[in-house]
C-alpha cells in the first residue's frame, strides 16, 4: 500500500491505533457516570496548555497534558464544592481556557492559525516523532489504568455511595478517571482535534450499547469500533483529502445509526420470543425484566 511509503502516515496511523483504543476506554466510564461531555471541556482547557507551549517554545503534547490534568482536577473539585455556583465556575474555565490557547498562540513567534487548526481539528502531516512518543507513553497510562482498574472504577461509575460503603476510595478514583481523561484528550488532539474528541469518547460506547448491556462486552465492542473508525477515518483523509477530525467523527456517528438500526428488529425478535416462551398461566407483571449486566 502506497499509504504507508510515507513516514507521516505511518506514525499518523500508530497514532489513531492508539486514539481509538484509549478514547472508549475512557468515554464508557464517562458515559456510565452521565459525563459524556467532560471530554469536551477538557479539550477546551487543554487549548491553553497548546498555547503555552508554543509560547514557551515547549512541546504542545506535553504542556497540554499538565494544562488539561490540572483543568480536570479543578473540575472535580468543582463538581464536589461547587453547589449552585458549579455550572458558573464550569464555563469560566472552559470557555477561559479556549480564550487563553487562542491568545498564547497569536503571541507566541511560531504561533499561526494554522497551528490553532491542526489542534482544533486535526491533522494527519503534523504528528512529528516526538508526538508519536508523547502518545505512546500517555496511552499506555490510560490502558493501564482503565483495564488494571476496570472493576473498581466500574462500581464507582454505578453507583458512588455503594462503592463508598464497600471501602472504595471514591474521591481519588473519580479524580483518577478525570486526569485519565485529560491524557485521552491529550493522546487524542494530534488526530481527531481538541474540538472533536469527545465523540470519539462517548459515540463509539453509546453504539456499542445497542449490541450489549455487558460491561465487558461492551468494553470490546467500543475500542473495536474506535480502532475501525479512526483508521478508516486517516485513510479517507489521505485519499481524498478532507480534514481527519470530522472524518472520524461522522464515521462513528455512522457506525451508531448503522449498529441502531440492526439492534432494533434483533431486541423486538428477542422480545417476542421471550413473551412465546411466558407459561401462559404467568401474570405479565409477575415476569423478570431484563437486568443490565455488571461483569467487569
Amino acid at each position: 500500500m502506497d499509504i504507508l511509503d510515507y513516514a507521516f502516515m505511518q506514525r499518523a496511523l500508530l497514532a489513531a491505533v492508539l486514539v481509538g483504543i484509549t478514547a472508549p476506554a475512557v468515554g464508557i466510564y464517562l458515559v456510565q457516570r452521565r459525563q459524556a461531555l467532560m471530554g469536551d471541556g477538557i479539550g477546551h482547557v487543554a487549548m491553553t496548555g497548546v498555547g503555552l507551549g508554543f509560547l514557551l517554545s515547549w512541546s504542545p503534547v506535553w504542556m497540554a497534558t499538565a494544562v488539561a490534568v490540572l483543568g480536570a482536577v479543578l473540575m472535580e473539585l468543582i463538581r464536589w464544592y461547587g453547589k449552585t455556583r458549579g455550572d458558573i465556575a464550569l464555563a469560566m474555565l472552559f470557555y477561559g481556557g479556549m480564550a487563553g490557547g487562542v491568545m498564547f498562540i497569536n503571541l507566541a513567534p511560531t504561533g499561526s492559525n494554522a497551528n490553532l487548526n491542526s489542534y482544533l481539528f486535526g491533522s494527519l502531516s503534523t504528528v512529528s516523532e516526538s508526538d508519536v512518543s508523547a502518545i505512546c507513553i500517555l496511552a499506555a497510562f490510560v490502558v493501564l489504568v482503565t483495564v488494571g482498574l476496570r472493576r473498581q472504577l466500574f462500581a464507582v461509575s454505578q453507583d458512588e455511595e455503594f462503592a463508598r460503603v464497600t471501602g472504595l476510595p471514591v474521591r481519588a478514583l473519580n479524580l483518577l478517571t478525570a486526569i485519565t481523561a485529560a491524557v485521552t484528550v491529550t493522546v487524542a488532539m494530534r488526530v481527531v482535534g481538541l474540538l472533536l474528541v469527545s465523540a470519539l469518547m462517548v459515540v463509539p460506547v453509546a453504539a456499542a450499547q445497542q449490541l450489549s448491556r455487558s460491561f465487558a462486552a461492551t468494553f470490546a465492542i467500543s475500542v473495536a469500533i474506535g480502532i475501525s473508525v479512526t483508521i478508516g477515518g486517516t485513510v479517507t483523509s489521505y485519499y481524498q483529502d478532507v480534514p481527519p477530525g470530522a472524518t472520524i467523527v461522522l464515521l462513528t456517528i455512522g457506525a451508531f445509526v448503522l449498529l441502531t438500526a440492526l439492534a432494533t428488529p434483533l431486541a423486538r425478535r428477542r422480545a417476542r420470543a421471550a413473551a412465546a416462551a411466558q407459561p401462559a398461566g404467568d401474570p405479565a407483571e409477575c415476569s423478570i425484566p431484563a437486568t443490565r449486566g455488571t461483569g467487569a
